[in-house]
């Protein structure tokens, strides 16, 4: 479990994950990255800052303008790399988490790519439309991990993303049970960030589930929380969603 706002990227214990699933939680819990792309004219790196989703699979979302001069790059060459930041504000930046993907980005086809993509960045809904916009996809073809002094692993596409070929019933879902937890279970929501993520309280709101867990956000802050048990199916996510309100209940403080 894991949570971040704009100063504290994570109060869990990064160095007790496996570096896989350390660099998919960050990937996850993510709201802005730097994307670099070759200089069209050039040739040369040029760095951006854009905001961030990711699909059911952990496949990152951009929603970028043709106007952009990193669109432009892309278009005359795909090949590209996202740099994900989880260090501290605190202490030496250089002792934290990071994972850099690299691989080809890409106009994306996703079914989900709009839906998930807006739940994360609502404030992009007001220029989704707009003709000059589309979404796009980063394909991995591997990373690199580094969660601290000495601790830097090369990752292949099989540590990122999630086979989710079993999760259809799952994907066919996703929105309405994102939906019901936000409209019915708000309180649940913010159970799950305050007790278990230890976030600071606030009107959180699921943004995406997966067969590894689920994500939440509220006012620039992010928390990652993952099931006990790989969910494929609704009923599956419902059973481990009521299990983890139910531990969380048990954990809040009595007043």
């Amino acid at each position: 479990m894991a949570v971040t706002d704009p100063g504290t990227p994570s109060n869990a214990p990064r160095d007790a994950l496996p570096p896989a699933e350390a660099a998919r939680v960050l990937t996850r819990r993510a709201l802005k990255a730097s994307l670099a792309t070759l200089e069209s004219t050039t040739g040369h790196p040029y760095a951006s800052l854009v905001t961030i989703a990711t699909d059911v699979d952990g496949t990152p979302l951009l929603l970028i303008s043709t106007l952009a001069l990193h669109t432009k790059n892309l278009l005359a060459d795909g090949r590209a790399s996202l740099l994900f930041d989880g260090t501290d504000a605190t202490g030496d930046p250089l002792a934290g988490g990071r994972v850099t993907l690299m691989g080809r980005a890409q106009k994306s086809e996703r079914a989900a790519a709009r839906s998930r993509f807006l739940a994360r960045q609502p404030h992009a809904a007001g220029y989704a439309d707009f003709p000059d916009f589309a979404f796009y996809e980063l394909v991995p073809d591997r990373a690199h991990y580094i969660g601290g002094f000495g601790r830097i692993v090369d990752l292949d596409p099989r540590d990122l993303l999630l086979d989710i070929s079993d999760a259809a019933s799952l994907v066919a879902g996703h929105d309405d049970i994102v939906a019901h937890m936000n409209e019915d279970h708000a309180a649940a929501n913010e159970l799950y960030a305050t007790v278990l993520a230890g976030a600071p309280s606030g009107p959180w709101s699921m943004t995406g589930i997966d067969p590894e867990g689920f994500d939440l956000v509220c006012d620039g802050m992010t928390a990652r929380l993952t099931f006990d048990n790989r969910v494929t199916s609704p009923e599956e996510a419902r059973r481990e969603l009521v299990a983890l309100v139910a531990r969380a209940r048990e954990r809040q403080p009595i007043r």
